[in-house]
């Protein structure tokens, strides 16, 4: 793409929205969108690197004929080598752009897009909707495959290899005492810059079982995450399952608060967000109203311990 093709900028200037919805003139589109993540070095923007935030945008403002790409607000931020099935994002665009490209828009951008990256549905959005505020829940997924001959050559890119038998029995008793409101400080990366961030969520399911022969899959679903846990707390099942830990060893490390030496990050490749949930319409506005204030309380976290929107694995 030549310099002066639209959406070749390296931090394009934001267009003006206002704090609950677009700015004047503009029309606020909802995005669908699912992603391999082996090529990309995560969702956001970074200089010179290629990221799933970055690719979109640029094909977005070719597909629409915007001036310059009008960034994304995205509902979870993955990292490099996460997948996603059901991301969702958001974009304030002209209402004049999108008028002329609807009927084409889709079309435009499977022929933009690369291979590894694709939008299953764009349009505008219902009033107060928010992708990252007004969403209720995030689900992610982790496939292991623990069939001694390793993953599919086809999930290879997805699912890890795991050199010991897992049983998925105790590590669904284990992952029990995660359900409802945890700090989960011991399963929980901290990030420069944000030392004050609370690391309290509500894990509102999780659940480990065996697919199909050689491979298990943990499903977690809460209402955010803070950086890294969901690998964390899923290297630390894997524990369980494998019969290094007993089942009570996981509710010991939510009681401690600290990292054990024990519970390693497992590599972002079998991780995969799977769908993101919402209010409906007539609860949008609200919904991401209220997530603002904790966030905005919470300085990073939120008051009485609730976290902000954050949706880092």
């Amino acid at each position: 793409m030549s310099p002066g093709q639209p959406g070749t900028a390296a931090a394009p200037a934001a267009r003006q929205a206002g704090p609950d919805g677009p700015g004047p003139g503009d029309t606020r589109l909802r995005i669908d969108i699912s992603y391999d993540g082996t090529g990309f070095h995560g969702w956001s923007r970074q200089p010179g690197l290629r990221t799933v935030q970055q690719v979109l945008e640029e094909a977005l403002a070719r597909a629409l004929s915007l001036p310059s790409p009008a960034p994304l607000t995205v509902a979870g931020r993955t990292d490099a080598g996460v997948h996603a099935r059901g991301q969702v994002a958001h974009a304030d665009v002209p209402e004049a752009a999108w008028a002329a490209a609807a009927g084409t828009a889709m079309r435009r951008l499977a022929r933009l897009l690369p291979p590894d990256v694709r939008v299953r549905a764009i349009g505008p959005a219902p009033g107060g909707f928010d992708a990252r505020f007004s969403a209720l829940w995030r689900r992610y997924s982790y496939r292991v495959c623990d069939d001694p001959s390793g993953p599919e050559p086809l999930r290879r890119h997805d699912t890890l290899a795991y050199t010991r038998p897992v049983d998925p029995g105790p590590m669904s008793e284990a992952a029990r005492a995660c359900l409802g409101e945890h700090d989960f400080a011991a399963f929980c990366r901290r990030r420069a810059g944000l030392t004050e961030a609370t690391t309290i969520r509500e894990v509102l399911a999780l659940d480990c079982r065996r697919r199909q022969p050689g491979l298990v899959e943990v499903s977690i679903t809460a209402d955010a995450f803070c950086h890294n846990m969901v690998r964390a707390l899923v290297g630390a099942l894997l524990l369980v399952g494998d019969g290094r830990r007993a089942p009570e060893w996981i509710a010991g490390l939510l009681a401690a608060g600290t990292r054990d030496p024990a519970v390693r990050v497992l590599p972002p490749h079998g991780l995969c967000l799977e769908e993101v949930g919402y209010p409906a319409d007539a609860g949008l506005a609200a919904r991401a109203l209220a997530t603002r204030r904790v966030r905005r309380a919470g300085a990073g976290g939120g008051p009485l311990g609730r976290p902000g929107p954050s949706a880092r694995r």
